[in-house]
């Protein structure tokens, strides 16, 4: 099958996988018969040429582009027209394309009379093969999670406790200065960590999801830190949580955490090629649902959970940090060797609050390896 790609390089996950430099303006992506192209121009020529010598490199000015200038032809006009010429010029009358290829040129290369078909499944799978780069990217970002999740912990166990609140420094510990010194760890190892990662409270009624967390930390109740830097070379992803209390335990909160980390266990230790996501999900809800936790199985249809196990299992990680395969309810597709997922269970009771852990796992050819898996479980930071 054909294919055409048409976007830039920081947004497009698709097009990356194919062209290995950050661009930030839109080009087109052409593959037929063996040949890998990219239409672009002078500015963008030398650094494709270093990055990846192996594509051709068909320059706009080739195509007319000139003379349509001359012509008077709107610029967006003149886009579309030059993609179209090269696709003529490659020879390619049917192509699969990505969910998010622009409909005016779609509809401009119907008119030529090439056949589009969106094909999830195929871009999906391309991009479950990570190159070497995109792997040894993905583990610069894990080591920088690593480092940053030590310097949260380090904070953490370096504080004071004063009327169930945290000190450091002299200062009221706060979720802002700790998300703060994770992003500066993790920009200083090149992988950004996004302004919004959570550093959140989890006490009674605590908020979930993706609310990052805001104010004074306490003592004496869960804090979930949940991080996922990109490294800036390759723009892969790592993901991965802890919880921590700074201070006493209460047993509600430990039996949480020991259900938590014991699912997470099995889960981890079970998953492997040919496991599909929503069987590590099944692995998950025996245990909670066995200890008398509502799980996504367990609700009622339409029904939306906010304490429990509320959420899936977890997700594929790559050069988008949420992407196949999936790991919960929906998650159909087996497990191949070289999938990179993140592993995520938690469980949240209202009268009590939350525990959550998360590991990158890399899928090996027998087993999986966790990348995030040398920092240790344990509430105590």
């Amino acid at each position: 099958m054909d294919i055409l790609i048409y976007g830039d390089t920081e947004t497009s996950a698709a097009l990356r996988h194919e062209v290995p430099v950050p661009i930030g303006d839109a080009f087109l992506y052409l593959e037929t018969g063996g040949r890998r192209a990219v239409l672009t121009n002078a500015l963008e020529e030398a650094r494709i040429a270093r990055a990846a010598p192996y594509l051709e490199r068909l320059m706009i000015n080739e195509f007319g582009r000139d003379e349509l200038i001359v012509a008077g032809m709107p610029l967006w006009d003149i886009g579309l027209e030059v993609c179209a010429r090269a696709v003529a010029a490659m020879g390619i009358r049917e192509a699969a394309v990505p969910l998010d290829f622009p409909m005016a040129l779609a509809d401009r290369l119907r008119a030529d009379g090439v056949e589009l078909t969106v094909d999830w499944d195929l871009f999906t799978e391309r991009r479950r093969h990570k190159s070497d780069a995109e792997m040894a990217g993905i583990r610069r970002a894990a080591a920088a999670a690593l480092d940053a999740m030590e310097e949260a912990a380090t904070m953490l166990r370096e504080t004071s406790i004063r009327d169930d609140g945290l000190w450091h420094g002299g200062e009221r510990l706060t979720a802002e200065t700790v998300r703060a010194r994770i992003r500066d760890v993790c920009a200083r190892a090149g992988a950004a960590a996004a302004p919004d990662i959570v550093v959140r409270p989890m006490g009674p009624n605590p908020s979930i999801g993706h609310d990052p967390g805001s104010g004074p930390l306490p003592a004496h109740a869960p804090i979930l830190i949940d991080l996922w830097p990109r490294d800036e070379q390759s723009s892969c992803w790592a993901d991965m949580t802890r919880t921590f209390v700074r201070g006493e335990i209460s047993d509600q909160i430990s039996e949480l955490h020991a259900l938590v980390v014991g699912a997470h266990e099995q889960t981890c230790g079970a998953a492997r090629p040919g496991v599909k996501g929503c069987e590590l999900f099944d692995i998950v809800c025996d245990v909670f649902e066995a200890a008398g936790h509502a799980t996504g199985r367990t609700k009622k249809p339409g029904e939306t959970l906010r304490e429990g196990f509320y959420h899936g299992l977890g997700h594929g990680v790559g050069l988008d940090v949420h992407e196949p395969p999936g790991l919960g309810r929906s998650g159909v597709e087996p497990l191949i060797a070289g999938d990179v997922i993140a592993v995520e269970p938690g469980l949240v009771v209202r009268s009590a609050g939350g525990v959550g852990v998360e590991d990158l796992l890399l899928i090996t050819d027998d087993g999986s390896e966790r990348l995030t898996g040398s920092f240790p479980y344990a509430l105590t930071p």
